[in-house]
């Protein structure tokens, strides 16, 4: 299970909850729902400062809303975690170890029961 990712503001402790990017050749800043990874020029920020949050004059400032469709499990959830299940119960096929039959220099020729 992966670290809660704490909001960028210096001394917040709350959980962050939406990130923040700049985009300097538009001078716009967007706000948007948690990265799914931390990004070393984005912001993340707990609700709190994501709701407060104010650009440099100027700039125009895009809230971009999470659809709530979107959060909920897929049926392609569902499907890829049983498939998952499945690959897992499968039996492992045990990979015979390779012989050597020949060196040239540095150089070896393996061979395993599966070659002959």
């Amino acid at each position: 299970m992966s670290p809660v990712r704490r909001c960028s503001k210096p001394s917040c402790t709350r959980a962050a909850v939406a990130t923040l990017t700049y985009v300097y050749a538009d001078q716009t800043a967007v706000l948007g729902p948690l990265a799914t990874y931390a990004e070393p020029h984005c912001y993340d920020l707990c609700s709190h400062h994501s709701e407060r949050m104010t650009a440099p004059r100027g700039w125009e400032v895009v809230r971009l809303e999470p659809d709530p469709e979107a959060l909920r499990p897929s049926s392609d959830d569902l499907e890829a975690l049983a498939d998952a299940v499945r690959e897992a119960a499968r039996p492992r096929v045990p990979v015979p170890a390779p012989v050597e039959v020949g060196r040239r220099g540095h150089l070896r020729v393996l061979r395993t029961d599966v070659d002959a």
